[in-house]
């Protein structure tokens, strides 16, 4: 991974969440710098995902492409994704293979991780108003995080140091604000004389010396800092009435006599070249943010809140600038209205589907740069041109098995042992109407590079993808599931494949019953579900909704008064089922 200054924010991919990897990011706090936890990436991720309720094409076919696209380009970041939870099947097809599963994608809607940050540094409570306000003028910002062990504890706006500037009368102020001698001897230029400055100046009032010493007695009290200039005897004066800080000006000489004479009373003594009046004027620039900043009621953001609800916000609120923090509240970065319009788009390459209702959510806000797919075109709608490859093939690992051979990419073992796999899985071990020769092919190679022999692994595969014993009726619903749409007419197939008659039987008597519950919640009119029996190749398809079995009847020619449907040498949804569905559909008035 190759990295670059002043990217922001990118978030842990480990923990399958959008956007990349973790780093260090560096703020400057007053005079110390604090490391933050972020990641500083060159490259933004595209993610290659396949349908929802992925099957095991789906997720090996996008495990497959990320590869090699990352073999062929070195300018962009390819990242295996998936749209849904992975099966039993899937499962033992990765295991089998030692190959970790895509990275979830809940839905591509936009967030704060494809914003643009202001990358503004952070300062701790204790900087002066007057560091702030260079800072600020420098950059061009006009506000600034204050932040305390990496998390945001305040904001300092130009507005708040103009007030603290303009509208502060209080000789008190700056005991009260716990003002830092360091802070004071940066703003002033000064020097200490005698004394520790290491400490802050917590009570007592600013006063200006420029009266007579027994005028003088009236005004200073034990605690004061006092200014004044060169003559000695308001200087001995301040010293005597308990001054805790005399600040001389004009860089004048301080005699031996004066410097013993504060020692002694614990007096710190400070020298600064400016004047009298430019110390009065300046002297207030050294207290310290924490005084004024606004720490209640921050309006702040995440980095996985969504744009949209970003932008509704940011509506409400008369500020410029955002805080976004972390999932540890650790402060990242700053973003404003202006940064929302240089928003980015998540990138995919969509693999075994190009129907809309099957893509992961928040397709809308994404970019789609290619689609790979073996079934009919769909729904699905692009913006912008897209590579499209779309082949008649029994399986869209297939198709990613020429582009390896088109490459000129050599296919690693464990790769193609996935892709073998997708191919068996798609074509029913080459029983499926959809499988061509190509397909056959494909996978015969493919079982020589990764050294697996197709029969026995199919059995297992197989196996392990049909032992639904364990699994609710929701499980198995959701299993291989996908939406469609044609003419108008909204609908869906669920698909169980199965070696045992048992075993089918008994999912029957779990999912019916679940389908029928569910289906007025559905954004269907029809739900069908399919139980295929692989070895007598012959599917019993389960109708719900009012015309769901006119439809099967009509597409398959069935007597009108037929209500159970075991249909011979229907194995495919792809190939048999939907194409049939279709031309009926197509006929019908909505």
């Amino acid at each position: 991974m190759k990295f670059i200054k002043n990217l922001t924010l990118y978030c842990n991919i480990g923990r399958i969440d959008l956007d990349g990897h973790k780093c260090k990011q560096v703020c400057v706090i007053g005079e110390r710098k604090i490391k933050m936890d972020t990641t500083e990436l060159t490259k933004r991720p595209i993610y290659i995902v396949g349908h929802k309720n992925p099957d095991t094409d789906s997720i090996c076919s996008a495990i497959a492409y990320a590869y090699l696209k990352n073999k062929c380009d070195d300018t962009n970041e390819y990242v295996a994704a998936r749209a849904g939870q992975i099966n039993q099947e899937t499962q033992y097809v990765l295991n089998a293979f030692h190959a970790d599963p895509p990275v979830y994608l809940h839905d591509v809607m936009t967030d704060a991780r494809d914003i643009d940050m202001n990358d503004v540094e952070g300062v701790t409570e204790d900087v002066s108003l007057k560091k702030a306000w260079h800072l600020m003028r420098d950059r061009g910002d006009v506000t600034v995080p204050v932040i305390a062990a990496e998390k945001l504890v305040g904001i300092i706006t130009l507005g708040d140091i103009a007030n603290a500037y303009m509208d502060v009368y209080d000789n008190c102020i700056l005991s009260r604000a716990k003002t830092s001698y360091r802070n004071i001897l940066e703003t002033i230029d000064a020097e200490v004389i005698v004394g520790d400055a290491s400490g802050y100046f917590d009570s007592g009032e600013v006063v200006i010396a420029t009266a007579n010493p027994d005028v003088l007695e009236d005004y200073i009290h034990a605690g004061d800092m006092v200014l004044l200039g060169n003559r000695y005897e308001t200087q001995l004066c301040a010293i005597e009435m308990g001054a805790s800080c005399v600040i001389v000006t004009m860089g004048a000489k301080i005699s031996k006599t004066i410097q013993i004479f504060a020692r002694e009373h614990n007096c710190i003594l400070i020298s600064t070249p400016y004047d009298t009046a430019t110390v009065a004027r300046l002297i207030n620039q050294s207290m310290p943010i924490g005084y004024f900043m606004k720490r209640d009621k921050l309006t702040t953001f995440k980095i996985t809140d969504k744009t949209e609800g970003i932008r509704a916000i940011m509506k409400k609120k008369r500020y410029h600038d955002f805080p976004v923090l972390d999932e540890e509240e650790r402060y990242v970065g700053m973003i404003s209205r202006r940064t929302l319009l240089n928003l980015r788009k998540k990138q995919l390459i969509l693999v075994d589907h190009n129907e809309l209702s099957q893509t992961v959510d928040g397709i809308d806000s994404a970019e789609i740069l290619e689609i790979i797919d073996h079934h009919r075109i769909g729904t699905l709608e692009t913006v912008s041109p897209v590579f499209f490859r779309n082949q008649p093939l029994g399986c869209t690992a297939t198709i990613i098995y020429q582009m390896y051979l088109e490459k000129g990419i050599e296919i690693p073992k464990n790769i193609a042992g996935l892709m073998m796999s997708a191919i068996i899985s798609d074509t029913l071990m080459f029983h499926s109407p959809t499988v061509t020769e190509v397909d056959k092919a494909a996978a015969v190679k493919l079982s020589e590079i990764c050294g697996v022999e197709i029969d026995g692994f199919a059995v297992d595969m197989f196996g392990a993808g049909s032992s639904l014993s364990d699994k609710s009726a929701e499980e198995i619903f959701e299993q291989d599931y996908k939406n469609f749409s044609v003419n108008g007419f909204e609908f869906s197939v669920g698909q169980i494949n199965s070696m045992n008659s048992i075993e089918l039987e008994e999912i029957r008597e779990k999912i019916e019953p679940y389908i029928k519950e569910r289906m007025p919640e559905l954004p269907v009119e029809m739900c069908f579900f399919m139980l295929t029996n692989i070895v007598y190749q012959k599917t019993e398809l389960l109708c719900f909704g009012e015309k769901a079995r006119q439809l099967v009847r009509e597409a398959f020619r069935l007597p009108k008064t037929q209500k159970i449907f075991e249909l011979k040498n229907l194995v495919s949804r792809k190939k048999q089922l939907i194409p049939a569905f279709v031309s009926i559909l197509q006929q019908w008035e909505k």
